[in-house]
């Protein structure tokens, strides 16, 4: 059958049920993450940045009269569960999985979408193993953690800082965001005061601490999440310690700030998006419109990550409607040139899924607000 047969038969059937006051079936869409874990607080400002957009495209009568239906899972921060959870949503039949969190959780998903084929949109993950190789069913919407270590420390040998610990998660992100530590360090010509690295599952920050003020450092860079570094920040100030704090996007949220507590102010936390208080900026100043609207209070780094995430995927499904499916999505996500999403360009292809590439460096100031 043509193409567009298959489209005026959807289109009629879609006429149809509004005409007998019925809705057409939702569009669903998937997400695991980490509702109740370490880094919830986070999670939950990303998904209130997708959700505002979702209730938005929704209140505006749908894609072709279709409504974007959100399932959530919580995985707890757990691979094996988030790889559990990815399965169930796939049998229970979204069109996408969605906003996945974690490096190591992420991965225990890919076979999934070439078992199922079935798309992943907006990983909130920079590791590179997500970018090259170009995986098939996998579409980023943020820069590498690559990019953003070596940023920070290429930034901090500039402002003359000579002596950077590194503090690692040793997990897949970890050993990824590492990598780009190490060449800003090798650009720099220089090489870390201290290199720690700590067990996921049993973080032991007492010893890190005790190596960091050991090693006599100026800053320490830390490949970790927010609960880890709120703890290390606790016990290096207590035992004097004035340490610059650094941390990649993975933290990028008003929750981590809140973790700090007093211990915030002069963190360096880096961003892969435009400032969020920058009203100069069409996706930020979209941004602001759809928290008030959805009483999501303030925009943080982490919503706009989902905010983001989510403008793109409404996208791939606007071109592929009337006939939505999961080949159809991944076909037209890949058409997508130079996409506007309100001063930053977003752009796929065949060999290309990365999206944007995007990188900067904010600081925690007095206000308990990132700032650049």
């Amino acid at each position: 059958m043509a193409l567009f047969d298959k489209r005026f038969i959807v289109s009629f059937a879609l006429i149809f049920l509004a005409a007998a006051g019925l809705k057409a079936a939702p569009i669903k869409i998937g997400q695991t993450a980490d509702f109740s874990g370490p880094i919830a607080p986070g999670v939950r400002e990303a998904t209130a940045g997708a959700k505002a957009v979702f209730d938005s495209v929704n209140r505006s009568g749908g894609i072709d009269g279709r409504e974007i239906e959100l399932i959530s899972l919580d995985d707890k921060f757990n691979p094996e569960l988030a790889a559990q959870n990815a399965k169930e949503l796939i049998s229970q039949g979204v069109v996408s999985l969605f906003l996945t969190r974690g490096t190591p959780h992420t991965q225990a998903i890919l076979p999934l979408l070439l078992e199922y084929k079935t798309p992943l949109v907006g990983p909130s993950t920079g590791a590179m193993t997500f970018h090259q190789p170009v995986h098939p069913w996998l579409f980023n919407v943020r820069a590498t953690y690559q990019k953003e270590a070596e940023r920070a420390v290429r930034h901090l040998s500039l402002v003359g800082v000579a002596r950077i610990a590194i503090v690692q998660v040793d997990d897949s992100f970890g050993a990824d965001a590492v990598r780009g530590a190490l060449a800003g360090f090798e650009a720099v010509g220089k090489r870390p005061a201290v290199h720690v690295t700590f067990d996921r599952n049993k973080p032991d920050m007492r010893s890190a601490v005790d190596k960091i003020i050991a090693a006599n450092t100026q800053a320490a860079l830390f490949l970790a999440n927010g609960a880890v570094i709120a703890d290390a920040a606790q016990r290096l100030r207590e035992a004097g310690s004035r340490v610059q704090i650094v941390t990649l996007s993975n933290n990028a949220s008003s929750g981590f700030i809140k973790m700090l507590g007093a211990h915030s102010r002069g963190t360096i936390v880096s961003q892969v998006y435009p400032y969020e208080r920058s009203i100069a900026s069409g996706v930020v100043r979209e941004a602001r419109e759809l928290a008030k609207a959805n009483g999501a209070g303030d925009v943080s780094p982490s919503f706009l990550e989902g905010m983001i995430a989510a403008k793109v995927l409404v996208e791939g499904l606007r071109r592929a409607a009337p006939h939505i499916d999961r080949a159809g999505l991944r076909s037209s996500l890949e058409g997508i040139k130079r996409l506007d999403l309100g001063g930053i360009e977003l752009s796929y292809g065949p060999n290309d899924h990365s999206g944007l590439d995007f990188a900067d460096l904010s600081i925690i100031g007095e206000t308990g607000k990132f700032e650049r």
